[in-house]
C-alpha cells in the first residue's frame, strides 16, 4: 500500500499577533509550514513586525463583526489571544462581546479548531475581574460549535513577560520584601518556550483535541515567595526575604507592583487581584493529548536562566507592553493642521542646522533615543516629571526600550510609543503619560544646504477641554528648559 500524504499544514489566524505570546508563536507557526494570517487594529503595527514578510496582515477591530468576518475567510484554525484587561471599567464586557463576535463568526466561516490562551483558576469560589473574563471568554468560546481548545496557563516566564518583569524588579529592588499573605500562594510557573510549545501543537494537531487542559513546570508546590527567592539565586543577588504580612489588600498589592516594577497600575492591580488564589495545574494536562517538549517541561530556575541569557544578548522578540490592547492612548496619527479638528493645537518647535554633523549620525542619536540613553536634557526635570506620571497612574519612565538602538512601530520607549518611523529622516513618538489630552513628539533630520544636518524637533498637545488647557501652560516652564537642550544635545552626542 502506498504512504498516505502528510496532512498539510492549516490556514491559521492569530489574533493579539502583536503582543507578548502571539509576535512569539506567528514566526514558531511560519516555521511549521502554517500559512498565516494576522489580525489587528493597526496595519502599520503589522507590517512593522520583523515576520511581517511571511504573513499575510489584515486590519480588523475584534469588536467588528464584518471585519472578523472578511478576516476569517478561508481560514481553518483561529487562534485567540486578545484581551482588553487595560482598557478600564467594563472590560468584561468588552471581552465577552468579542469571544461571542468570533465565535459565531468561526461557525459561519466554518473554521475548524479554536485555540485559546487563558489562566488558571480555582474550579469554584470567588474570582478576581480579570480571572472571571478569562473563564467568561472560555465559556462562550467552549460553548459554540466550533471545537475549542483552551490552554490555561499562570505564571509565564520570558524574557520581557509581565510576570518576568514583575518577578525581576522586586527581587532585585526589594531586599527585604514585606508582602500581602497571597505570597504565601501556591503558583506554578510556566516558560515561555512551553506555552508556545503547546499553542503550536494545539493548532497543527490533526484530530480533535478540544477542551481545557493545564499547562506548567510541574512545580506544584512553589509559592509566590518562591518565585522571588529563586530569582535572586538564579540572578546571583543576595539572599532575599519575603514577608508575608496577614492581610490581603489586593488593591494596595497592585499600587506596590505599580511602584517598584515597569508595570502599570491598570495591568498591575488586575494581576496582583487574580494572585488571591492558588494556581496550579490539575488534569487534564496539555500532555495528556498534545505531544510534550522532548526534554520536559522546562523547570522554574531553568526558565529564568532563559530570560536572563535572552535579555543580556537583547533578544527581545517581545514584550508584555508591546500588546495593542494595554495602550491607554488612542492610536491617532499625529495631527499636522494648525487648527485640527476644531481644536487649536499647542506646539513647540525647534530647528539647528550644524555642517560638521553627518545625518546618518544624527539618526542614529534619535533612534537610540529614551531607556538607558535618557533623553538628552536635564535628567532631573525628567525623572521628577516621570515621577509624577507614576503616582497618577502612568507609566512613567521605567518601561525603558525592547531594543537599545533598533525601533520598529509599537514599540514602547518610556512613557512613550512609536506612531511611526521613516527610518533615517524621521520618528514620530505619541505619548502614553497621564495628561490633560493627547501629545506627540517628533524628531527628524535631513541633510542641510551646503551639507551637514538639519535637525528638527516638534512637540505637539491636543488639549481635552479646559483641564488640558491648563495643564499645557503649567507644564510650559518645564518645556523652556527641556527641549532647547535636548536639540543641542542630541546635536553634540552625534558629534562625538
Amino acid at each position: 500500500m502506498s504512504a498516505q500524504p502528510a496532512p498539510q499544514p492549516p490556514h491559521v489566524l492569530v489574533t493579539g499577533a502583536t503582543g507578548y505570546v502571539g509576535g512569539r508563536l506567528v514566526p514558531q507557526l511560519a516555521d511549521r509550514g502554517a500559512r498565516v494570517r494576522v489580525c489587528g487594529r493597526s496595519r502599520e503595527r503589522l507590517e512593522a513586525q520583523p515576520w511581517a514578510d511571511r504573513v499575510e496582515a489584515v486590519p480588523a477591530d475584534l469588536a467588528d463583526r464584518m471585519a472578523v468576518r472578511r478576516a476569517l475567510e478561508g481560514i481553518e484554525v483561529v487562534v485567540f489571544l486578545v484581551h482588553a484587561m487595560a482598557g478600564g471599567s467594563g472590560f468584561e464586557e468588552r471581552e465577552a462581546r468579542m469571544a461571542r463576535i468570533m465565535a459565531e463568526e468561526a461557525e459561519r466561516a466554518q473554521v475548524r479548531r479554536i485555540v485559546y490562551l487563558s489562566g488558571l483558576h480555582p474550579q469554584s469560589g470567588e474570582l478576581s475581574a480579570h480571572m472571571a473574563s478569562r473563564r467568561r471568554v472560555g465559556e462562550i468560546l467552549r460553548e459554540g460549535p466550533v471545537p475549542t481548545t483552551i490552554l490555561e496557563a499562570a505564571t509565564v516566564i520570558g524574557a520581557g513577560s509581565a510576570s518576568f518583569e514583575i518577578i525581576r524588579h522586586l527581587a532585585e529592588r526589594l531586599p527585604v520584601m514585606p508582602a500581602p499573605r497571597w505570597v504565601r500562594n501556591r503558583i506554578e510557573p510556566v516558560a515561555v518556550r512551553d506555552v508556545l510549545h503547546y499553542l503550536t501543537a494545539a493548532v497543527l494537531a490533526p484530530g480533535d483535541v478540544s477542551g481545557t487542559y493545564g499547562v506548567g513546570s510541574g512545580e506544584s508546590d512553589l509559592r509566590f515567595a518562591d518565585l522571588l527567592t529563586g530569582y535572586a539565586e538564579v540572578a546571583g543577588l543576595p539572599r532575599r526575604r519575603v514577608l508575608g504580612l496577614p492581610i490581603p489588600a489586593p488593591r494596595l498589592s497592585g499600587l506596590w507592583i505599580g511602584v517598584v516594577t515597569p508595570v502599570p497600575l491598570s495591568i498591575a492591580r488586575p494581576l496582583a487581584e487574580s494572585m488571591q488564589h492558588d494556581a496550579v495545574t490539575r488534569a487534564p494536562l496539555a500532555q495528556e493529548v498534545l505531544p510534550a517538549p522532548a526534554d520536559g517541561p522546562m523547570r522554574y530556575r531553568d526558565a529564568v536562566r532563559a530570560a536572563l541569557a535572552a535579555q543580556r544578548r537583547g533578544d527581545l522578540a517581545s514584550r508584555w507592553d508591546d500588546d495593542a490592547s494595554l495602550h491607554r492612548a488612542p492610536e491617532e496619527p499625529l495631527p499636522e493642521d494648525p487648527d485640527w479638528a476644531g481644536h487649536t493645537l499647542h506646539t513647540d518647535e525647534r530647528e539647528l542646522t550644524a555642517a560638521d554633523v553627518d545625518p546618518a549620525a544624527v539618526w542614529r542619536v534619535i533612534e537610540g533615543i529614551g531607556g538607558s540613553a535618557g533623553w538628552y536634557s536635564t535628567p532631573l526635570l525628567w525623572a521628577l516629571r516621570g515621577a509624577v506620571d507614576l503616582v497618577v497612574g502612568g507609566p512613567g519612565l521605567r518601561r525603558g526600550r525592547r531594543d537599545p538602538q533598533a525601533l520598529r512601530v509599537g514599540d514602547a520607549v518610556d512613557w512613550w510609543r512609536v506612531e511611526r518611523i521613516d527610518p533615517g529622516r524621521c520618528l514620530t513618538l505619541r505619548a502614553e503619560m497621564r495628561t490633560g489630552g493627547r501629545a506627540w513628539l517628533q524628531l527628524s533630520v535631513e541633510p542641510a544646504e551646503g551639507g551637514g544636518s538639519c535637525y528638527r524637533q516638534r512637540a505637539v498637545f491636543l488639549p481635552d477641554g479646559l483641564l488640558g488647557r491648563l495643564y499645557w501652560r503649567a507644564i510650559s516652564p518645564f518645556h523652556a528648559l527641556v527641549f532647547p537642550a535636548m536639540a543641542r544635545n542630541i546635536l553634540d552626542a552625534a558629534r562625538r
